[in-house]
């Protein structure tokens, strides 16, 4: 098999094993451990550690990934990305400490932090596999690393084990797959340089600190109705809401199998000037996107409720009719799901434009309107409320990349 074909089909192997994960571990915690439990869990691992996660990631992926010329080695990105991990995790211990959680509630979701800023910690060696025109690897170390650590929760959970101790058991094995996997194969491959200059750390987070800034806003703006229900509703909402949320992990999975493989194709069309083959890709890819949404908001409505319905039944007599009344707000995140597809597309072709400036600008613009619109729509609607104030916000963001980047784009050729 050659390796553009083992690329594209590990890629999709990774990313649908990450999006199933991410899409269905909330929701098979709340089957094994109940309501309450699984609401906080639901929060920690989607939510506030996926925040944490971003501070460790630093939004530096993009502009590794496309740092074709080599301007830093794989030594300064790793010895940067040690410290945003470190930052990190003291991040959200001290959040945690003074937030007010319960001792119980706060350890549970400070092992998940742990274990979203080891996925921020692994994310520099896969960046370094797609840049040195690896992704096969990329999709690999996912594909493990995900199994391995999911499937040691889910034992240790299954057996009996707290939800604490299960979190704990898959920080371990998160730690596990990067040692067994990771670490030994960036060693044996010679085209990753790990030459280090700490000298390089200042001007590489003077390049990329907008990204990360970028990045942590627009988690937040994504997640705004999340934090609202965590902050005006209790923890069985937050478990709901994340439900009729998965919609969105599918419809990001898709979208990934199509921008990720394309990413470097489109960067060096734009730094060999070959702008007919950039709009060209783009416009495929954008259209691409648009169709696989539509197919989805029009699968939610149809098949909406028989799903919601089927998903009470699994998760247990408990449940019986707790998630069908939100059949609109499942309908509502799927297109608000759509649109952040597309903006995610976007926002990649402003990286490759070097225009971070112009993303940090759109995301402090969303970031005040997302605080004040979330906890206003959940007070006044509850979940359906924080469904419409997701999609409005997507919509928003999603109109000022489409328009910076063809700004841009005419402005640089």
């Amino acid at each position: 098999m050659d390796k553009e074909r083992q690329n594209i089909l590990w890629n999709m192997a990774g990313s649908f094993c990450y999006a199933f994960a991410s899409m269905v571990l909330s929701f098979l915690v709340m089957r094994m451990v109940g309501k309450e439990e699984g609401g906080v869990f639901a929060f920690g691992y989607s939510t506030f550690g996926q925040q944490m996660f971003i501070v460790a990631y630093f939004g530096i992926r993009p502009f590794q990934v496309t740092d074709g010329a080599g301007e830093y080695r794989f030594g300064d990105y790793f010895l940067h990305r040690c410290l945003t991990c470190m930052a990190a995790v003291a991040a959200g211990a001290a959040y945690l400490l003074f937030y007010g959680y319960g001792p119980w509630k706060a350890g549970v979701i400070f092992l998940l932090v742990c274990y979203k800023v080891m996925d921020g910690f692994a994310d520099v060696y896969e960046s370094e596999f797609q840049r040195t025109g690896n992704l096969h690897l990329t999709g690999k170390s996912n594909t493990f690393r995900t199994l391995l650590s999911v499937g040691v929760f889910l034992i240790v959970l299954w057996t009996g084990g707290s939800l604490l101790w299960a979190c704990g058991a898959a920080v371990a094995a998160q730690v596990a797959g990067v040692l067994i996997f990771d670490l030994p194969v960036s060693r044996r491959l010679p085209s990753i340089d790990w030459g280090m200059d700490g000298r390089r750390l200042v001007p590489l987070t003077k390049a990329t600190v907008l990204l990360f800034v970028s990045v942590f806003l627009d988690f937040y703006i994504f997640s705004a109705a999340k934090y609202a229900i965590d902050a005006y509703m209790d923890d069985v909402a937050s478990g709901y809401f994340n439900v009729i949320f998965m919609p969105t992990s599918v419809i990001n999975l898709a979208a990934g199998f199509v921008i990720r493989p394309v990413l470097t194709h489109l960067t060096g069309y734009w730094e060999q000037k070959r702008y007919e083959r950039f709009v060209s890709m783009l416009g495929k890819i954008s259209w691409l996107i648009v169709a696989l949404s539509m197919l989805a908001l029009v699968l939610a409505w149809i098949l909406g409720k028989p799903v919601l319905t089927i998903l009470e039944r699994i998760l247990g007599a408990a449940y019986t009719g707790s998630l069908t009344p939100y059949h609109s707000a499942f309908v509502v995140v799927v297109l608000g799901g759509g649109f952040y597809a597309i903006l995610n597309l976007y926002y990649y072709v402003l990286v490759i434009l070097r225009r971070q400036t112009v993303i940090f600008g759109i995301y402090v613009v969303l970031t005040a309107l997302a605080w004040i619109l979330a906890p206003m729509f959940v007070k006044q609607g509850g979940i359906l409320g924080a469904a419409w104030a997701y999609l409005i916000l997507m919509i928003i963001m999603a109109a000022g990349f489409i328009v910076g980047a063809w700004v841009f784009y005419f402005r640089e050729k």
